[in-house]
């Protein structure tokens, strides 16, 4: 078996199997992708079958001196999660990352954004413009429904149930929630299709995306990254941010105010309460008040 068969298989795996997001695949296949130029800088001639531990050794030992040890847990990941496939199929018996351990990192707090900077962002926004209308009401619902920048940008006009309160968020692997979505949110997406995107020349296969480029086309990623990080400059925020960290924003306000966390995990869509309870960590405030208020010996 050859890399780049494997690579193929593997990808098909991610996707059917698996059922994970593109960008996470793009991960795991870059993962391999940096230890196969390692093997060709090298020239070292080993397929995914018969390269062995001692190779992956030195392929660790030299990333570690290139990248932060985040990035380098991640790779380890990653190639652990790649062999283990191999194992699965019965391609090989062994799995060369076995003894190989990641570097110790602590868990990473997600920045978050006040209350105030979220309404400073958003109201310097410029509303003279066409696009000034799409992107407040963007950035509601990306702050207003905690959504991942990617459910963002595929929300459909389809999805929105106004009548009910709730928008359905097609979240990674094509796994479908509701959403509740405040009057402030449903507002601003009316106006916003009243009076800027009815008047737009829809490009076909893109009838039905709520959030449409002057082109009458879906918005990228980049685009959305981009248009933050000028808000940000625009007010002179003085952090790095991006779409995800109004996400985080979202349900660091909701715990704070007093929601339950598992509502919070369903809203954001995580698998795993464990996921959600990081943001146990972002507001400690949280658990005092817990504490004063139920403890019986307060």
């Amino acid at each position: 078996m050859k890399w780049k068969q494997a690579l193929q298989d593997y990808e098909h795996y991610l996707k059917i199997e698996r059922g994970l997001s593109l960008n996470s695949i793009k991960n795991y296949i870059w993962d391999v992708e940096k230890l196969i130029g390692f093997l060709e800088e090298n020239n070292i001639g080993v397929s995914p079958i018969t390269i062995e531990k001692e190779t992956v050794q030195r392929f660790v030992y030299e990333i570690a001196t290139s990248v932060n040890p985040r990035s380098q847990a991640r790779i380890i990941s990653g190639l652990k999660s790649f062999f283990n496939y191999l194992n699965f199929e019965d391609y090989r018996q062994d799995n060369p990352m076995d003894l190989l351990e990641s570097p110790k990192i602590g868990r990473k707090l997600p920045d978050t954004l006040s209350e105030e900077d979220i309404n400073r962002l958003i109201a310097a926004i410029d509303l003279s413009k066409p696009e000034g209308e799409r992107n407040r009401a963007m950035l509601e619902t990306l702050y207003g429904c905690g959504l991942r920048v990617t459910e963002l940008i595929h929300l459909k006009l389809s999805d929105l149930f106004f009548e009910e309160d709730f928008i359905k968020v097609t979240g990674k692997g094509d796994k479908q929630r509701f959403v509740p979505i405040s009057e402030i949110n449903k507002k601003y997406i009316a106006i916003y299709q009243r009076e800027v995107r009815v008047h737009q020349t829809i490009q076909k296969g893109f009838e039905d995306i709520l959030f449409l480029n002057r082109r009458g086309k879906q918005l990228t990623r980049a685009m959305i990254f981009t248009i933050i990080k000028q808000l940000a400059v625009q007010i002179d925020l003085g952090k790095n941010i991006s779409p995800h960290t109004f996400r985080h924003s979202f349900a660091t306000h909701l715990l704070k105010n007093g929601a339950d966390l598992r509502a919070i995990q369903q809203m954001l869509g995580h698998e795993s309460i464990t996921t959600t309870e990081v943001y146990m960590h972002v507001d400690r405030s949280h658990l005092a008040d817990v504490m004063n208020k139920y403890h019986p010996r307060k």
